[in-house]
């Protein structure tokens, strides 16, 4: 989570000098091609069957195109990155919710309320910018964001434990790479200015980011429920707070710590009765 939430961190570092989708795009089809050769490095499957390749490329739309999409563009149009990470720090709770009905788990009254707690928080750190600075498209993008990780968490469970981890993600980002270039192109929005800055985080960004942390991801998906997998993600708020307000000067105030606070309560409520 740590490694998690330096990705809000290396965005708010690229994007002044690229636009968002053709900075992702490059960025995951780069990690694919590394995944690739690490797997044939290290002997493991790189041809597997269409039905994986179809649930990898599935997974990586709503993992990659639309929650990093949705993240990357929701700061370049000036949402912060403290905000940004509260809002998708409700995907354990969705995933709770949604569980029950796709992953055959139960809903407990102590998991609603859970569920409101979350929702309480995140408008405690999201109202005071209604009025003038908080940027709708950016609201719009991630929730799309919130939406895509937890439809790839739940379908990364269900269809993705069988998939070898190192192809099956590099089918994902190559999936998704294509559908974010497409984006780049349809919108006007290839320009990327090679900046030291720039390159330092997009290095970040696939090394720690895209290889490492979506790995550690997927590995913990596998080998764990999606529930408890999903309970760790409400600790990158504070984690991202914390960064973005060292490398940033970003402060999201007494209610916005408050807010933190109680999200994570709503999250902790959840996760604790699903297990």
């Amino acid at each position: 989570m740590l490694l998690w939430s330096t990705g809000f961190v290396g965005a708010k570092y690229g994007l002044p000098y690229a636009d968002p989708f053709i900075f992702l795009s490059l960025r995951v089809l780069i990690a694919a091609l590394i995944l690739f050769a690490v797997a044939s490095l290290m002997r493991t499957p790189v041809a597997i069957g269409r039905r994986d390749i179809g649930n990898s490329a599935l997974i990586g739309f709503f993992l990659h195109a639309c929650y990093l999409g949705g993240v990357f563009f929701a700061i370049s149009v000036g949402l912060s990155a403290g905000v940004a990470a509260v809002v998708t720090s409700l995907q354990p709770v969705l995933v709770s919710l949604l569980g029950v009905k796709i992953l055959g788990e139960r809903l407990k009254k102590r998991q609603v309320v859970g569920l409101i707690f979350g929702l309480v928080g995140v408008i405690l750190v999201l109202s005071p910018g209604f009025s003038s600075t908080l940027p709708i498209p950016g609201v719009v993008a991630i929730t799309i964001a919130l939406l895509g990780t937890t439809c790839a968490t739940l379908l990364q469970k269900r269809f993705g434990s069988n998939v070898p981890i190192l192809a099956g993600t590099a089918y994902q980002y190559l999936a998704s790479g294509a559908v974010l270039f497409i984006a780049a192109m349809t919108t006007g929005g290839t320009s990327i200015k090679w900046s030291g800055q720039f390159i330092l985080a997009f290095i970040w960004l696939i090394l720690v980011l895209s290889v490492g942390a979506v790995l550690l991801l997927l590995w913990l998906l596998n080998q764990g429920s999606a529930a408890s997998v999903s309970s760790l993600f409400y600790l990158v708020p504070p984690a991202t707070a914390l960064e973005a307000y060292f490398l940033f000067g970003e402060n999201l105030g007494i209610q916005g710590l408050i807010g933190i606070g109680i999200t994570a309560a709503g999250v902790w409520l959840v996760i604790k009765t699903s297990n």
